[in-house]
């Protein structure tokens, strides 16, 4: 396998062809979308990119590619569209990867009528060439040797992937998050936490923690000797009171006005591209850091 395609070159799909071109493969790029090509070269700014070129459209990436990663609006009428012109263009044996957040693989599989088995998500954590994790979804008629090779090949990019035994909306990492953001959202639609320290409880508390282990070895641990056990025994009962008075929301326009405003007050003066170099900046540090760690799982 030598060379990817890269369809979709937003936020996603920039940093997934800085990884591809920084793993030595040669990266054939496409988007529709007026000045992409430029955008790419610019987001690259530092990245050897002798082996990257632009195509004109998806179907010129897809024949040129050994493995393709889809990273398309998430929008089930333009992934079957988009996946019709990448299932006629792409050898047989070519993995069509979809970079979807939420969407299922059966549902985007619905736009490949050729070769449906071999349509997978692999879904990575933004921004793909530092967060290691890639979430592989097969869908119902995906090959299980497909999944295999999809596994394999996210792990030589040094990344690491999860295989996920069935579809759910949303896969694993994000329904996570959402459980989160509804009760972030609900303490601040209730008054009980202003938008910076929920940040603040979560970036200086169990977040730190979360970045290392976790949740499951994380409360192992709290548990001392006696481990998730203890934990299960002795805090199940509270903890299922709390949930029974977690918060049930709905995202009003009055919420998100607050939500918004919270953000612009607790990160005034920090612009947008300094804040995501200065995560970046410390996200290295941190792997490097777990890397050094053979006893971290």
């Amino acid at each position: 396998m030598s060379t990817v395609a890269v369809v979709g070159t937003g936020v996603i799909g920039a940093s997934w062809a800085a990884l591809f071109l920084e793993r030595g493969f040669d990266v054939v790029a496409t988007d529709p979308a007026p000045g992409a090509e430029e955008r790419l070269w610019a987001a690259l700014d530092g990245v050897p990119a002798d082996r990257l070129r632009f195509a004109a459209d998806a179907g010129e990436a897809a024949a040129a590619a050994d493995f393709v990663q889809e990273n398309g609006p998430e929008r089930e009428d333009v992934k079957h569209a988009l996946f019709a012109v990448l299932d006629e263009a792409a050898r047989p044996d070519v993995i069509l990867a979809s970079s979807s957040s939420g969407l299922l693989p059966s549902v985007i599989a619905r736009g490949c009528p050729r070769h449906p088995e071999r349509v997978v998500v692999g879904h990575p954590f933004n921004p793909p060439h530092l967060i290691p994790l890639v979430e592989v979804v097969p869908g119902r008629d995906t090959a299980p040797e497909v999944v295999d090779r999809a596994m394999a090949f996210y792990t030589s990019l040094g990344k690491r992937p999860i295989r996920l035994a069935r579809e759910v909306p949303g896969h694993v990492a994000n329904r996570l998050q959402a459980a989160l953001w509804q009760e972030a959202y609900s303490l601040v639609e209730r008054g009980v936490a202003t938008v910076a320290d929920i940040d603040a409880a979560i970036a200086n508390g169990p977040g730190l923690r979360w970045a290392v282990l976790g949740p499951f070895a994380n409360q192992h641990l709290s548990g001392g000797a006696g481990g998730l056990a203890h934990v299960l025994r002795h805090l199940g009962p509270p903890t299922e009171a709390w949930w029974r008075d977690l918060g049930r929301v709905h995202l009003t326009p009055e919420l998100a006005e607050t939500l918004v405003a919270g953000v612009d007050a607790e990160l005034a003066g920090t612009g947008h591209d300094r804040l995501a170099a200065a995560r970046d900046a410390v996200l290295a540090h941190l792997l490097a850091a777990k890397a050094a760690q053979p006893d971290l799982p």
